[in-house]
Formats: C-alpha cells, sequence, structure tokens
C-alpha cells in the first residue's frame, strides 16, 4: 500500500501511517477481506497432522513468543503474524515436541523481517530460547519455514482490518482517544491470538469482535448513545461477517478476558467483581488507567520454554 506519510515512534525510528484516502476506500477493505481465507491455516491440524504436540503446547509457546515481542517492542503486527506463520506450518508439517519452540522462534525471525525496520536478530531469539538451539538451527528452519509456505509471506492477520473498521464507526475522536481503542482492539488481538481455539475465526471476525470489546469495554456504547447490539451490527454491515460469528467471537473474547481478570483477583488477594465487556451496567473490562494488557498480562508472564517435553499435564 502507499503510504502518505509517517509519525515519529522515537528521535531514531518514525512509523508509517496510511493514506486516509486508502481507509476510506470499500474496495481496500473488500481486497482485505477476499485475501484472508487466502492465508487461513487449517482449523483442525491438532490430531490430524500434528500427533506429538497438543493445543496447550502451543499456548505455552506462542506466550513465550508474545513476552519476546513485548521485551523487544515489537510492532503489533509481528506477533500475529508470526503466529499465523506457525499455524499454517503446523497445518501442513507434522514436528515433534522438541521442535515446537525452534519453530516458533523462526517464526519470530521471518515475521520481524517483514514488518520490523530493525528485525530481531538471531543472537537476541537464541539468548530467548536460553541458548537451547544454535544459530545453525534457527536459519535451518527459517528456510524451512518459508519454503514450505512458498514464500507467501504477506499473510492478513486482525490488525490489518482495525484502521478500517475504526475509520467506518462514528466514534468522535475529539472526545474519545483513538490510539486507546486501537490499544485496547490489539491487546485483546493478541491475547485471543495465544489460544487455539480462535483459530475457527477469520481475522476479520477476531478484529471485529475485538473493536467491540474495546469499545464497550471503554464505555463507547454507554456514553455516545449507541448501544452494543447497534455496533455489532454496524460491524456486520462493515465486514459482511454474520452476526452469530462475531456475536459468538466477542462472548469468547468476554470469557478469556474474564477468566483471565479473575484468576489475576484470586492470586493477589482481590476478590472484587470482575465484569467481561457484556456486562452491560457495570463498569467493563478496559481502564483509562492501565491497559488490559497490563492487567492480564502481569499475571500470565509466560516462562522459556526452552523444552515443550518439560510441560506435564
Amino acid at each position: 500500500m502507499d503510504l502518505l506519510c509517517c509519525e515519529s515512534s522515537s528521535p531514531a525510528e518514525a512509523t508509517a501511517y496510511l493514506d486516509p484516502t486508502i481507509l476510506a476506500d470499500d474496495r481496500v477493505l473488500q481486497n482485505l477481506l477476499k485475501s484472508e481465507e487466502r492465508y487461513a491455516p487449517s482449523r483442525s491440524y491438532f490430531g490430524i497432522v500434528q500427533k506429538d504436540i497438543s493445543p496447550i503446547m502451543r499456548k505455552v509457546v506462542a506466550e513465550w513468543m508474545l513476552e519476546v515481542c513485548e521485551e523487544q517492542k515489537c510492532q503489533e503486527e509481528v506477533f500475529p503474524l508470526s503466529m499465523n506463520y506457525l499455524d499454517r506450518f503446523l497445518s501442513i508439517c507434522p514436528i515433534r515436541k522438541s521442535q515446537l519452540q525452534l519453530l516458533g522462534t523462526a517464526c519470530l525471525l521471518v515475521a520481524s523481517k517483514l514488518r520490523e525496520p530493525r528485525p530481531l536478530t538471531v543472537d537476541v531469539l537464541v539468548f530467548y530460547t536460553d541458548n537451547s538451539i544454535t544459530h545453525e538451527d534457527l536459519w535451518s528452519w527459517e528456510q524451512l519455514v518459508v519454503s514450505k509456505l512458498k514464500w507467501d509471506l504477506s499473510a492478513v492477520t486482525p490488525g490489518d482490518f482495525l484502521l478500517f473498521i475504526l475509520t467506518r464507526l462514528p466514534v468522535d475522536t475529539r472526545v474519545w482517544d483513538s490510539r486507546m481503542i486501537r490499544r485496547h482492539a490489539q491487546t485483546f488481538i493478541a491475547l485471543s491470538i495465544r489460544e487455539y481455539k480462535f483459530a475457527m475465526y477469520t481475522p476479520s471476525m477476531i478484529a471485529a469482535a475485538s473493536v467491540a470489546a474495546a469499545l464497550h469495554g471503554l464505555d463507547w456504547t454507554n456514553k455516545s448513545g449507541y448501544t452494543l447490539p447497534w455496533l455489532l451490527a454496524e460491524l456486520t454491515r462493515i465486514t459482511a461477517i454474520e452476526q452469530d460469528y462475531l456475536i459468538n467471537c466477542l462472548e469468547q473474547i468476554e470469557d478469556m478476558v474474564q477468566t483471565g481478570c479473575l484468576n489475576a483477583n484470586i492470586s493477589t488477594g482481590n476478590y472484587q467483581a470482575v465484569t467481561a465487556p457484556s456486562g452491560g451496567h457495570q463498569r467493563p473490562v478496559g481502564d483509562q488507567e492501565m491497559t488490559s494488557q497490563t492487567k492480564i498480562m502481569e499475571h500470565e508472564k509466560a516462562g522459556t520454554p526452552t523444552d515443550v517435553r518439560d510441560v506435564h499435564f
């Protein structure tokens, strides 16, 4: 896509933003919607392709990959893109437990090269594996990943839909911080991508449900005069997603956040009620002083799974 200009994110680096004309062009959005199925992994590769790994092992490695991205301050697109590579690879190529983190590391390397101005280095990634893999291993698996994916690496991820959806909603930017809304939606996307059960949803569904969770979580649906049912209907109109699927995906996000916040409250001795986004009248998740990601992830810090065989079930 053509880029109009860039926003400064640090003295040494600038982040480009999309041309508003492109964002307003429905043809671009329709092209994304048509393309997303092309990059969809198999929704049933566990038990069919993979015999030695399980969804729980996938989540362990996904949380580790997310932690690496957070600590290295990667672009938001790196983690979803790396998980797309991982799922697509697992859809066609069986691996052993001991190779799962190596695969995740290779996917991070490839995704960062595609999306980062300064990609993650092999040295850094090997360090994060506690030196359980070698440089040669990582280079070899990088070649294997891109080969198995037939070098088709520009995958469509949920983050690609965020701005296209948000610009089509009546969010008054004079009242609402659009960057905060986007950060909350990106948090829900990252958290949901860790879970294999979200593989049944397309990127556009996850993006639309995350936007709904973010807006409702920030109380936009009460303070703006627009109800949650209206918001869901509008998201259905924008993305052409069947509303039943959208509602189901939103409920899955709510359950995930509710469980995470409940576990956090119990572990800290705080038994105050936690309400998920569809709670309606109580203050939902998404606090303006502390992001959802901080609330949840501080209690779900992933360890370094140097060998997934160490995970006992």
